[in-house]
């Protein structure tokens, strides 16, 4: 089900219209066989989540803790002597738009022991503008952690910059602290069916009038998982030329 880019990008891509649905599922097979590929040989992951590492200090360098993943928002630093204040610590690179690789603490103070780091884990070259305002929100009664259909007021409506429809199945929303897998899409009702709860957060209870926000991931990264995703369907395959430079510039680099 999960891909970096949706079946709605790639008809566009295609030339494709909404009625054009004879090859649906040929083509979200080859957008999640082109996401696969794209994160196992660059080793990052384009869809944000929620989690811990548990970590062990480099007694040779305790002021920096060099991450296992890309870090977009540290939420928590737990050690063995107790929570780490975030004011203590930068993070490199510093601008918040990119994703952490190393954490350095201030002079004077040393990482001691084992660390849990909580964050939300994944790359972005815009992080801070990755989740769009769908223009839409929680409708009728409160929604419940346990509830599968979310109400909205027009599931086909724009988006903040104007592309209808807002929601396409596949999207990774956002609502308040949960994140929410669109899974179907009922346009008579203006229903949403949803995965509740993934990408290590909780599924919670909304109150009605709770925004819906929708994650898109890097355009640049969008891109190549449609480039990849239509070689896969024109050519039954992706030749080692096609794809090896742009990854490989992509690829994460580990100690």
């Amino acid at each position: 089900m999960y891909s970096i880019a949706s079946l709605h990008d790639f008809r566009r891509h295609l030339g494709l219209t909404e009625t054009d649905a004879d090859a649906d599922a040929d083509l979200r097979q080859a957008l999640e066989k082109a996401s696969h590929l794209i994160e196992s040989l660059t080793q990052r992951r384009y869809c944000p989540a929620l989690g811990t590492r548990r970590l062990t200090i480099d007694g040779s360098n305790p002021r920096e803790l060099i991450l296992p993943d890309d870090l977009l928002e540290l939420i928590s630093i737990e050690s063995s002597h107790g929570t780490l204040s975030k004011d203590a610590v930068r993070r490199l690179p510093i601008r918040a738009d990119l994703p952490a690789s190393v954490l350095i603490l201030k002079a004077g103070e040393v990482f001691s022991g084992e660390l849990s780091v909580t964050g939300v884990w994944g790359w972005h070259d815009r992080w801070t503008q990755a989740w769009w305002k769908s223009g839409d929100q929680i409708r009728g009664s409160t929604l419940n952690a346990s509830a599968a259909w979310i109400t909205v007021d027009d599931v086909d409506g724009e988006n903040q910059d104007g592309i209808s429809p807002r929601f396409q199945v596949g999207q990774l929303l956002r609502v308040e602290s949960e994140y929410i897998r669109l899974i179907a899409i009922d346009r008579e009702g203006n229903r949403l069916q949803a995965l509740r709860g993934v990408n290590g957060t909780v599924a919670v209870s909304h109150a009605a009038g709770a925004p819906v926000e929708i994650y898109r991931a890097a355009s640049a990264i969008r891109d190549l998982c449609l480039r990849y995703a239509e070689l896969l369907i024109n050519t039954a395959g992706l030749l080692e030329d096609e794809t090896s430079p742009a990854l490989r510039r992509l690829r994460r680099l580990t100690a």
